[in-house]
């Protein structure tokens, strides 16, 4: 398609002038081309959609804070050079408002009953995010609550980047390429929702409301900000423009691959083994169930530096101790809630109890018999640098991470 092939001289079909319904098509179009179907229409099982929702619905929760917040350091900067605002600061902004207060109930609320609606956007049940929970609920038999794992909330991180970013041209990439990847998510999440569930599409208000219907609310918020390239966009940055928005359509479309691929091995026991370990002089043994391949954490805090620890996170009821259970001893320090054990005949740490989840373990995976194991996906965590390594998003790692000592 021409779209996706779009060159300098194409430049005119980014201009002022053109309708925003125009940089809608031509956008969704390039991304269909460059990305193909959303990974949301494969087809799933109950289980597999049942861990997938609670993923959504943490997103769905967050996005509208994040949006509505991403300026704020734009602002700051203002106030602290006391200098005016640029229009493309108002413009960014007043949008993103919008956003927010659309996706947590209040137009809503006011184009059904005028401005004497206004006190019921306190019905926080309202919020988009709510009425997909009801609607997930409803199908699984069950409440659901938000879940942010590590893989969401890196996603979430790494959107409110793009969003906030200095330049205009980015912020405005970012707006456009969630609102047209948000319209592709949720119709082909809608349909394979209902295949999965044998459930009636208009039951489904939160789907109904964003992609269903003769008016669909997702339709206004691509326009929308879609309009904001001909405001934004001068016909110079157009190149730019264009790897920017394939950049965060990208980073939209990994988060839902990341999700699935993480639900398919959830529902997968096959996928979980049993590996034996003990520590150095064969006084502690230990089982523990868990995966062939293994994902596993290196910190460089002062306990995990000195000690060469490598963490694979598990629940407390994937470990068996097999003997030597009389030879553990117990250390503490600063907070005093994780048990760091080790065997006191050779002095190793073949697991312990750690802060964050004191019913589960972290296995030293370099205590692990190696025929077991087919390949380890390693993710370091700067515990070192604790609060800066966080902020930057990495904040499933801190599972295993002791506030660091004085040394």
């Amino acid at each position: 398609m021409a779209i996706v092939q779009m060159t300098s001289s194409q430049a005119s079909r980014f201009s002022p002038d053109q309708p925003p319904q125009s940089f809608c098509a031509h956008l969704t179009e390039r991304a269909r081309a460059l990305f193909g179907a959303h990974p949301f229409a494969e087809e799933l099982s109950e289980e597999q959609v049942g861990s997938l929702l609670p993923e959504y619905l943490a997103m769905s929760q967050a996005f509208p804070y994040l949006q509505a917040g991403s300026q704020k350091d734009l602002i700051f900067d203002a106030m602290h050079h006391n200098r005016d605002l640029p229009r493309d600061i108002e413009l960014t902004s007043v949008v993103a408002n919008f956003i927010c207060w659309d996706e947590t109930g209040g137009y809503g609320r006011v184009l059904q009953g005028g401005k004497a609606a206004l006190p019921d956007i306190l019905l926080t049940e309202n919020f988009h995010s709510n009425l997909f929970r009801r609607d997930a609920s409803r199908l699984l038999g069950r409440a659901i609550r938000p879940n942010y794992s590590a893989t969401t909330n890196r996603y979430l991180h790494s959107l409110y980047d793009g969003l906030s970013a200095k330049d205009p041209v980015v912020r405005c990439a970012y707006m456009v390429a969630f609102e047209l990847h948000a319209a592709e998510m949720i119709q082909a999440l809608w349909t394979t929702t209902v295949k999965t569930f044998d459930a009636r599409p208009d039951d489904l208000e939160y789907f109904r409301s964003h992609v269903g219907g003769k008016d669909p609310a997702e339709k206004y918020h691509g326009e929308m900000t879609c309009r904001l390239i001909g405001e934004l966009v001068a016909a110079d940055r157009n190149g730019f423009f264009l790897d920017e928005f394939d950049r965060a359509y990208r980073l939209n479309l990994q988060w839902c691959h990341d999700l699935l691929r993480i639900v398919s091995l959830e529902q997968n026991d096959r996928s979980e083994i049993e590996h034996r370990g003990h520590c150095h002089c064969g006084s502690v043994k230990f089982r523990v169930r868990a995966p062939r391949q293994l994902s596993a954490v290196r910190c460089n805090c002062s306990i995990c530096r000195m000690s060469g620890f490598m963490h694979l996170l598990v629940p407390g009821d994937r470990l068996t101790i097999e003997c030597g259970e009389e030879f553990l001893t117990t250390y503490q320090f600063n907070k005093n809630i994780a048990r760091h054990t080790f065997c006191r005949v050779c002095g190793v740490k073949p697991f312990y109890r750690p802060r964050s989840n004191p019913s589960g373990f972290s296995v030293n995976v370099r205590c692990l018999d190696k025929t077991t194991i087919e390949g380890i996906k390693i993710d370091e965590f700067d515990g070192e640098h604790w609060e800066q390594a966080f902020s930057s998003m990495q904040p499933g790692p801190r599972l295993c991470i002791e506030e660091p000592t004085p040394e």
